[in-house]
């Protein structure tokens, strides 16, 4: 693993996903509920919301501040990130 580093927007990005944590955990308790099924997969689709744009911005990020101009490691970076959007 690299070696660890933070960017201005991590704690933003933490923030965002543990709300999705607690969305998340709501859901699990809506299982348990016996909660209808179209409630079910209106709060899961929420938290994939959730966590897919806290994984774009994670992404977009790392490309702004991490990846520079040029060298074919860049390109080999950027095609490998473009594969997790």
């Amino acid at each position: 693993m690299s070696e660890p580093h933070a960017h201005a927007s991590h704690p933003a990005i933490a923030t965002r996903l543990k709300r999705a944590e607690g969305h998340l955990r709501r859901v699990i308790a809506m299982i348990e509920e016996g909660r209808s099924c179209l409630d079910l997969a209106t709060q899961l689709h929420a938290v994939e919301r959730a966590v897919a744009e806290a994984k774009r911005a994670v992404i977009h990020d790392h490309i702004d501040h991490c990846v520079s101009a040029g060298g074919g490691h860049d390109l080999a970076e950027i095609k490998s990130l473009t594969k997790l959007l």
